[in-house]
């Protein structure tokens, strides 16, 4: 039997710029050199991490970085803590840096911000890869947490700055913002949530209300893809997440369904592309 599924891939899925540059980077090296050293995993997705890496991308951590000398690394989206750029120098590598515009100003912010005295707080996911980058520009010394939960046996500041990682919901910032100033805080607080983030939410809600079953790609890792899967499930209760092509289960369609396909901003639109014609199948 036919299930005769109609599958809708989201036009505003897939790879953010930061990604696309990042990736369009590496590529173009590895073409002409054949490998390239790229220092923790390029995108938040193992599929497309797996086809850089078969094209001969290797991907390193900050211990293998420090016994490097006199090669190319590639700093990925997420960007880094000054640190990082400092060991370059001393081990004569060549850092190619394809940090976020976003995140980059982000940083930037940060870093003026602990010039300035002021004491700062950041919300976002701990051990993050961009949140390292952002706590590196205040020395160590910001405060980052997950949920405001983590903040009651803090001894914060009365007067404060309040960041974000640029891949948080703005609703919660807000709803943080908020909380923070009814608790008696001078809360100084900058939206720097990613716009082409925080727009998909939007979007995904008018997508996903428009089929049976959505089907949600996203690799393990990646923050981003938790929070817009959690906007799919809000509008669509029939939204599955799945990492790659053999996680879909057939018992989850119905014959005729129409199901809608979409992604985090990490997720490659080949991989989108795979589950359609998968599903296509049925």
């Amino acid at each position: 039997m036919s299930y005769n599924l109609q599958v809708t891939i989201d036009k505003s899925s897939g790879f953010c710029f930061g990604v696309v540059y990042a990736i369009e980077m590496a590529e173009d090296i590895l073409d002409s050199e054949g490998y390239l050293y790229c220092l923790g995993d390029i995108v938040h997705n193992d599929e497309e991490v797996e086809r850089l890496t078969n094209m001969g991308l290797k991907i390193i951590d900050h211990e293998v970085l420090k016994t490097l000398k006199n090669e190319k690394v590639l700093i990925r989206a997420h960007g880094e803590a000054p640190s990082t750029y400092q060991l370059a120098l001393e081990n004569n590598l060549t850092l190619i840096d394809a940090s976020c515009p976003v995140v980059l100003k982000l940083q930037n912010r940060i870093k003026n911000s602990h010039d300035d005295d002021e004491q700062i707080l950041i919300f976002g996911k701990h051990g993050h890869a961009e949140v390292i980058g952002l706590q590196g520009q205040t020395n160590g010394e910001a405060i980052v947490f997950q949920d405001l939960a983590e903040l009651d046996n803090v001894e914060l500041p009365s007067k404060f700055t309040l960041y974000s990682q640029t891949t948080k919901s703005v609703d919660k910032f807000y709803g943080i913002k908020d909380e923070l100033l009814s608790r008696g805080y001078e809360v100084k607080a900058n939206d720097t949530i990613c716009r082409q983030v925080s727009n998909r939410y939007e979007e995904l809600e008018n997508f996903v209300s428009h089929y049976n079953k959505i089907i949600f790609v996203s690799g393990k890792k990646s923050s981003n893809g938790k929070v817009l899967y959690d906007v799919c499930k809000k509008y669509n209760d029939n939204s599955y997440f799945i990492s790659n092509v053999d996680e879909l289960d057939k018992s989850w369609f119905n014959e005729n369904d129409k199901v809608g396909i979409c992604g985090a901003t990490s997720t490659p639109m080949w991989l989108m592309e795979k589950v359609k014609s998968a599903l296509e199948q049925y």
